[in-house]
């Protein structure tokens, strides 16, 4: 068994660990309405929703960053947004959390990727979230900006404990992390076996090298693979940990998550959340916990509690974007170790 008593302590020293975010930065921005305040387009007869609040927070990494600092981790954002308004609410989003923005690189060449996530009042009340509407980006950042992505991450290297790699998107070479910069990093990750690094990509896990992987049943099996079977999960995560060298980290819904390292498979369950939940950012938020367990000095079996644990605080949290405090993260692992 896991020594809870230890994880709980090392959170004491959440305040020095210092984290580069490295990658896809959203914003996310919700949109309040009452069907009951629906009012018919005269342009079109469709109902119009008439939206009476609003509320934004940081995304893809920006979820990262914002589970980082809730938890107490100083955290350095590295990644690219538009010279649009979208941008600026990004930044402002990203500083109001306590982040470092000085090293995003802004840019009029594309947009701020965005989601915007309408949501809608139930007649038993609760939120729903409708079709979401999402501001994308469908081609590569210029070399030139890639570039300087690059210069601004190696120029903190000497100030962090760890660097996570965020890749959001599925389509090849459409985010900041494209086969050239992802190529670099390998070669900085070599460079600097000081400092963690660790990636997160919901379509290229298997072509990052020289660093920690995280990633959830379904990126790991593939589509059209049954990807709930623990002994084929165990065996691909083992197979990619031995190719790789580095632990390899893979996350499994209510089933807990699963950590493959020297050669070895273990299993780490998940805590029991009752009621609603919304999972919309569990893997980033399991992300910052690894990380932060990781750069703490926990093993990382340890670290995977952790991000379990995390991740259960946050998906209790509806419509909005989930973080965890540090008092939140001890309560939920005391109630573990009664267990």
């Amino acid at each position: 068994m896991m020594d809870i008593g230890r994880i709980s302590g090392v959170l004491e020293n959440t305040g020095k660990v210092r984290v580069a975010v490295f990658g896809d930065f959203c914003l996310d921005k919700y949109l309040y309405s009452d069907p009951g305040r629906d009012e018919p387009s005269v342009e079109t007869g469709l109902p119009a929703w008439q939206i009476h609040a609003k509320r934004q927070f940081p995304g893809a990494g920006g979820t990262v960053t914002g589970n980082l600092r809730s938890l107490g981790a100083q955290v350095t954002c590295i990644g690219l947004m538009g010279d649009d308004g979208e941008g600026y609410e990004l930044r402002k989003a990203l500083q109001a959390i306590g982040a470092d923005t000085e090293k995003m690189v802004q840019s009029e060449e594309l947009c701020t990727n965005t989601y915007t996530k309408p949501m809608r009042l139930r007649p038993e009340g609760g939120w729903e979230e409708a079709n979401r509407l999402d501001l994308r980006n469908f081609t590569s950042p210029s070399r030139a900006l890639q570039q300087r992505l690059l210069e601004n991450l190696e120029s903190c290297l000497h100030d962090v404990n760890a660097v996570i790699l965020l890749d959001q998107f599925t389509q090849r070479n459409t985010g900041v992390l494209t086969d050239d910069v992802r190529q670099e990093v390998g070669r900085l990750a070599q460079a600097h076996p000081e400092v963690i690094f660790y990636a997160d990509s919901r379509a290229f896990i298997r072509e990052f090298r020289h660093v920690i992987i995280k990633c959830n049943n379904f990126e790991l099996m593939g589509p059209g693979v049954d990807s709930t079977d623990p002994e084929a999960l165990g065996s691909r995560a083992r197979e990619l940990q031995q190719t790789l060298g580095k632990p390899v980290f893979v996350t499994r819904g209510s089933q807990g998550m699963l950590v493959a390292e020297r050669g070895r498979v273990t299993a780490v369950p998940a805590f029991t959340v009752t009621g609603p939940v919304d999972i919309c950012g569990a893997g980033d938020a399991s992300s910052a916990g690894i990380v932060l367990g990781l750069s703490l000095g926990l093993s990382a079996e340890e670290a995977a509690l952790l991000g379990c644990c995390v991740s259960s605080i946050t998906i209790e949290q509806i419509g909005v974007t989930g973080t965890a405090t540090v008092q939140q993260v001890r309560n939920r692992l005391a109630g573990r170790s009664k267990e």
